[in-house]
């Protein structure tokens, strides 16, 4: 089993960051981020190591898949065992060679298939060097986010390492905006980390943090006709969506239950009662407006050309 890197050591000593994307093989917007990464990357400007991975499941990007072939989260292997599965085989290679060679990490997410994130990190709010990590990308939205068993940000909490993880637009698409701000987001860190000279790309968007996030849910079976968009702030009580029937007659409005911004969106139009249609972001009432124009800014600065 072979798992390909580009590392690049610098001219001076400095910290090993390691950045990797495609756990889930199908979230194609962290390939282009390593790949934009790689081509940019000098190592006679750089102190320290950088590490690369632009695509973890192989398996999974050659078959345009979230999962590996027997259908297993690769992110819920770690640290996997050498005699194991073949996710375990795989996260135990990842882990083995690289992982454990790293003092920072970032690792690279989109949406599931059919969702779209707005650009976003989700950190342990309480691990102070990750949640630095995390304001110096510079993403308009930093969600506290305890990490899942089984999952790479579990592996690099057990030993010490901080991590960040980048989500931003959907799985099998490319998202322009959300690649540029993830390229100068890995840039912007490796400043903060002393890896690079210069200041950080700000962009003016000043990060805020939101300690909770809900999905709202769809109340009736039909067509789900959006009121909202990703990066939209929405006012509790407000209707965010319509469901009506196919023929027309029936419609039923959605309501938010909460303040706050969304940060995930269901791309689907056909719903049944109960799924999750718009991911929301709540923020405390003393932050809610400056969470709101940091994410009106950050749309301002990026637009969706591919260059």
């Amino acid at each position: 089993m072979d798992l390909h890197a580009e590392v690049f050591h610098g001219l001076k000593p400095g910290p090993v960051l390691l950045v990797c994307a495609a756990i889930h093989g199908d979230e194609l917007n962290g390939i282009e981020i390593c790949r934009r990464l790689i081509s940019q990357t000098d190592p006679d400007e750089l102190s320290g190591t950088l590490i690369v991975v632009p695509v973890v499941n192989v398996f999974g990007f050659i078959q345009q898949s979230r999962y590996l072939p027997d259908r297993r989260d690769l992110n819920r292997c770690f640290p996997g065992s050498e005699r194991g599965a073949l996710g375990s085989r795989l996260a135990f290679l990842f882990s083995e060679t690289l992982v454990q060679n790293a003092t920072h990490i970032i690792d690279l997410h989109t949406g599931a298939i059919h969702r779209s994130n707005l650009p976003q990190i989700r950190v342990d709010t309480d691990n102070a060097e990750a949640l630095e990590m995390a304001h110096a990308f510079n993403s308009p939205v930093i969600l506290h986010s305890k990490e899942r068993d089984g999952s790479l940000r579990s592996l690099a909490t057990e030993l010490g390492i901080p991590l960040i993880l980048y989500e931003a637009g959907e799985a099998l698409r490319f998202d322009y905006a959300a690649i540029k701000s993830g390229v100068i987001g890995v840039q912007n860190v490796m400043k903060r980390l002393k890896m690079l000279k210069g200041r950080r790309t700000r962009k003016k968007v000043t990060p805020v943090v939101a300690h909770r996030s809900a999905w709202i849910r769809n109340e009736h079976d039909g067509l789900v006709v959006p009121q909202v968009q990703l990066g939209e702030t929405i006012q509790k009580g407000q209707v965010i969506a319509q469901t009506v029937n196919p023929h027309g007659d029936i419609l039923y409005p959605l309501r938010s239950p909460h303040n706050g911004i969304v940060i995930g969106i269901s791309n689907i139009p056909v719903a049944n009662e109960g799924e999750a249609l718009f991911n929301v972001a709540q923020y405390d009432d003393d932050v809610f407006g400056e969470a709101s124009s940091s994410v009106d800014v950050f749309s301002e600065a990026y637009d969706g050309k591919p260059v």
